[in-house]
């Protein structure tokens, strides 16, 4: 992992990433990360983090994350958007 790191770090200087965009796309996605093996539940993941649920939901708001979109994004689709399963080869054998 320290490759792929140090690949990336060097990719973004050269493309000419400030600092500062770094540390936060760093963020943006680290917390992203931990937020969705918590299932978007902010204590869990700032207990994770080692920060205070508050400290998470301010840095959240600072990198202007949408919490409400982060919890929608994990969802399962209405029953009306998820794919049609096909029948099963025994329920085919049936209907033939």
């Amino acid at each position: 992992m320290k490759r792929e790191l140090d690949a990336l770090i060097t990719q973004m200087h050269s493309a000419g990433v400030s600092y500062t965009e770094a540390v936060r796309q760093f963020k943006r996605r680290y917390l992203l990360e931990v937020l969705a093996q918590h299932k978007g539940n902010q204590c869990k993941a700032a207990e994770e983090l080692g920060m205070h649920r508050n400290t998470l939901s301010r840095t959240l708001a600072e990198l202007d994350m949408d919490t409400a979109q982060i919890r929608s994004g994990m969802r399962r689709p209405p029953m009306s958007e998820r794919p049609r399963t096909l029948p099963s080869v025994a329920n085919l054998t049936k209907i033939r």
